[in-house]
């Protein structure tokens, strides 16, 4: 093998030849160099230390990876915890609002049965408030649990919700004292054409005992019970004519005779004020009037009595 070299300026040419040793000395140079310096690269990187850097980073994002997972999750669950709270809040809410629809309904209900001046308790407007507001010294402002707020509002509400009960109650017991209680006339603005006691009868002209009151009423006038109670007996009567006979509290038991007809029948209950009957002259009667007795434990009593007599 010739190798030939040529000076600068090409004037002048000098030749090597070389050997057979030469020329593998130099092969094995450029060939063996780069092998060489691969593989001691190959086995720097293979290295223990090196496997131990590079494990060290794919461990340290590994963590990483997985702290972002956990926040995720995280997120996630507490997504879902919101969720759950405001869907009880929701639900409670509703049961707040329709608590406060009833106490509503019943205070407008106590304030008519009451008979309170109009505007005095308004359930529909929000109740008025105000006034300065004056932080109690050396006492800082916590800011309270949402749902212990509510909780303690509802407590409020029962307390409300049982004292209007207990007025609704009391206003209903008095309600069916003044029904059960006798009192009035069977005919409003009606004069006594003859009162209870002896009197003249119109039929034979002597003394006679009457054994209730007449009341002046024309013809097909209302005839209301002055009680509540459960019609006795409800009929014809020889002499009494179209008579209505109703039960009442406390043993009483009040009359309406001489009726044109008759409006409810034996076993109806009645109310206060109730028409049970419209007037006439049907019976033993020279005119239309309503007859009315009052019976006290099985006796007959002056019906005045409990015409006059007020509730207490």
């Amino acid at each position: 093998m010739k190798i030939i070299i040529v000076n600068k300026n090409h004037a002048q040419a000098r030749s090597i030849t070389l050997g057979g040793w030469t020329r593998a000395f130099l092969s094995v140079c450029l060939l063996g160099i780069p092998t060489v310096v691969g593989a001691w690269g190959y086995s720097w990187l293979v290295s223990a230390e090196k496997g131990e850097l590079f494990s060290a980073d794919t461990k340290a994002w590994s963590e990483i990876l997985s702290a972002r997972e956990s926040d995720v999750s995280g997120i996630e669950e507490e997504r879902r915890t919101s969720e759950a709270k405001i869907e009880a809040l929701t639900s409670k809410m509703a049961e707040l609002q329709a608590r406060l629809m009833r106490l509503d309904a019943l205070g407008e209900k106590l304030t008519s049965a009451a008979n309170l001046d109009e505007g005095e308790f308004d359930f529909n407007q929000v109740p008025a408030y105000g006034g300065p507001s004056q932080a109690a010294p050396d006492e800082a402002y916590e800011k309270p649990d949402f749902f212990a707020a509510l909780d303690h509002f509802s407590d409020q509400l029962d307390s409300r919700e049982q004292q209007l009960s207990t007025i609704d109650a009391l206003l209903s017991s008095r309600d069916l004292k003044q029904q059960a209680f006798v009192a009035g006339a069977p005919v409003p603005n009606a004069w006594i054409t003859s009162p209870f006691g002896y009197r003249t009868d119109p039929f034979t002209g002597k003394k006679a005992f009457h054994s209730g009151i007449d009341f002046t009423a024309r013809s097909g006038s209302e005839v209301s019970s002055v009680a509540a109670g459960v019609v006795n007996w409800s009929g014809r009567h020889p002499e009494y004519g179209n008579m209505v006979e109703i039960r009442h509290t406390a043993g009483l038991v009040t009359r309406y005779a001489h009726n044109k007809t008759n409006l409810v029948k034996a076993g109806d209950v009645v109310k206060k004020g109730q028409v049970i009957a419209l007037s006439g002259s049907t019976g033993r009667s020279t005119a239309p009037h309503v007859h009315f007795e009052v019976y006290q434990n099985g006796r007959v009593v002056d019906p005045s009595t409990y015409i006059r007599r007020t509730i207490r």
